[in-house]
């Protein structure tokens, strides 16, 4: 079982940069792939990025490439999504997730574990 904790959301202007960080309980964090999903009001959650358990298999969807980036640290349980170059359409509730089989894949069903989120907001 992993727990998991975002922090790092808030208001930012467009243009601007935000870091997010999940903590992940629990030793088996480190088998784990990590994701970023994010949910805009109105709409379905979708897929961000996604991390295998060694950081070295990343996906990004394609209107992030280039602009967000995710990382771990799996010695302190964390895993990161720096965000820059925000626009608006950027404005959601992000959240983290695990996939205890490590598939690295971008499906939402496949994820196990969910943060509660944490709000991105991006002005004009």
């Amino acid at each position: 079982q992993v727990q998991l904790v975002e922090s790092g959301g808030g208001l930012v202007q467009a243009g601007g940069s935000l870091e997010l960080s999940c903590a992940a309980s629990g030793r088996t964090f480190v088998t784990y792939t990590m994701g970023w999903f994010r949910q805009a009001p109105t709409k379905e959650r979708e897929f961000v990025a996604a991390l295998s358990w060694n950081g070295g298999i990343t996906y990004y969807t394609d209107s992030v490439k280039g602009r967000f980036t995710i990382s771990r640290d799996n010695g302190k349980n964390k895993v990161y999504l720096q965000m820059n170059s925000l626009n608006p359409v950027d404005t959601a509730v992000y959240y983290c997730a695990a996939d205890r089989f490590n598939r690295v894949v971008t499906t939402r069903r496949a994820y196990d574990f969910w943060g509660q989120g944490t709000q991105v907001t991006v002005s004009s």
